[in-house]
């Protein structure tokens, strides 16, 4: 009899060890100020499929744990993701605001940052649903173009029908723009507390300038194994080995 309580205990043990982790535990952990639990399991929830707000709790908790430099990799991962997420852009200016470099962008052509805009108003998806909801008003403003009487209608139709094209158009372009920048990353975060950047790719070269931790940096040529070129956004460039970033 001892023996199979045992058993049954053991089994109840090992069923219980191995239930999956939920969201639902993650947020207790996180809302119980267990943030290095919430991390841990926030991640393990990341094995199943990556998700903005998955990023966006993770750089919370470790926001909450003054982890800055993880923080705002975690923001700019849940950024790439949602980048029309309003908390994900506030959380993150946050935490910019927390780095010790405060990087002046180059300015740039009114029409580019414009551009910008318009790509980041929505994710992937987002603009994949907007290209087949203009797909489907071009048929239906077709078709009134072709069998409506009234000729203000069939202009209607016409003039409608080239509107929602265009946009439909539009809509792929920005969903590929998106689809491309995530499936070639370039982004990176400085993850050592002060990174000397070099003029070349070897550890007695001459330094140009120092970043400091939770700078977000442009990979521009990412040809070597231990080394990678970088591009701040305020233009400067150089060298840093690979261990001192962390892709988003």
């Amino acid at each position: 009899m001892t023996r199979y309580i045992l058993i049954l205990l053991t089994l109840l043990a090992f069923t219980t060890g191995s239930r999956a982790v939920t969201k639902a535990d993650a947020d207790s952990a996180y809302v119980a100020g267990d943030y290095q639990r919430a991390v841990t399991l926030y991640d393990s929830l990341l094995q199943q499929g990556v998700s903005s707000e998955l990023y966006y709790n993770i750089g919370n908790a470790y926001y909450r744990q003054d982890d800055i430099t993880h923080a705002v990799l975690y923001y700019e991962r849940a950024l790439q993701l949602a980048p029309g997420d309003a908390d994900v852009r506030f959380n993150l200016q946050m935490a910019r605001s927390k780095t010790i470099d405060k990087i002046v962008p180059e300015s740039e052509m009114f029409f580019v940052t414009w551009y910008h805009s318009l790509v980041s108003m929505t994710s992937v998806d987002g603009w994949a649903r907007t290209a087949l909801v203009c797909l489907a008003l071009a048929v239906v403003l077709a078709l009134l173009y072709l069998f409506a009487n009234p000729v203000w209608l069939r202009k209607t139709g016409f003039f409608g029908a080239f509107s929602v094209l265009l946009l439909f158009v539009l809509s792929n372009v920005f969903a590929f723009s998106q689809k491309n920048d995530l499936e070639h990353r370039k982004g990176a975060i400085i993850m050592q507390s002060a990174v000397s950047v070099k003029s070349t790719p070897v550890k007695n070269g001459t330094d140009l300038f120092i970043l400091h931790e939770g700078t977000k940096v442009t990979i521009t040529d990412d040809t070597m194994r231990e080394w990678k070129e970088v591009r701040v956004a305020d233009g400067k460039q150089g060298w840093v080995e690979v261990s001192q970033i962390e892709m988003i």
